[in-house]
């Protein structure tokens, strides 16, 4: 079972910026600010922290959180979304869209838990 996926809508504003930009990454941090919304980078264009969680892709692009914000959402479904206005933070890659990407959440069944896909950790 997937931990992350994403609406058809934030599925059309990734392949566009993957025919701009090439290949990409996500990653969300717990912080404050644009920590707290996804952000989207050229893929090695942002340095992940040791024990930051790959959770899963979307459309074959990496979707990384950082590991203390994974142990409070760890019983959660990311579901990657995204409005037409422009977010706290101006470094993610759909921002001079005029987009921002953000994040829904819903909690797993216990059934759901029990068929999660593993997690990558970054070592």
């Amino acid at each position: 079972m997937k931990r992350v996926d994403a609406t058809d809508k934030a599925k059309n504003l990734i392949q566009q910026l993957k025919e701009k930009h090439g290949d990409l990454m996500f990653y969300q941090a717990g912080g404050c600010c644009e920590g707290t919304q996804p952000q989207c980078f050229r893929k090695g264009e942002f340095y992940l922290r040791y024990k930051d969680v790959c959770i899963g892709t979307i459309e074959d692009i990496e979707f990384w959180v950082d590991k203390d914000l994974f142990e409070y959402w760890k019983h959660a479904h990311f579901e990657l979304d995204v409005i037409d206005a422009i977010g706290a933070g101006g470094f993610s890659l759909e921002v001079p869209l005029g987009k921002t990407f953000k994040v829904n959440y819903r909690i797993f069944t216990q059934d759901e838990i029990n068929l999660l896909d593993e997690v990558k950790l970054n070592t």
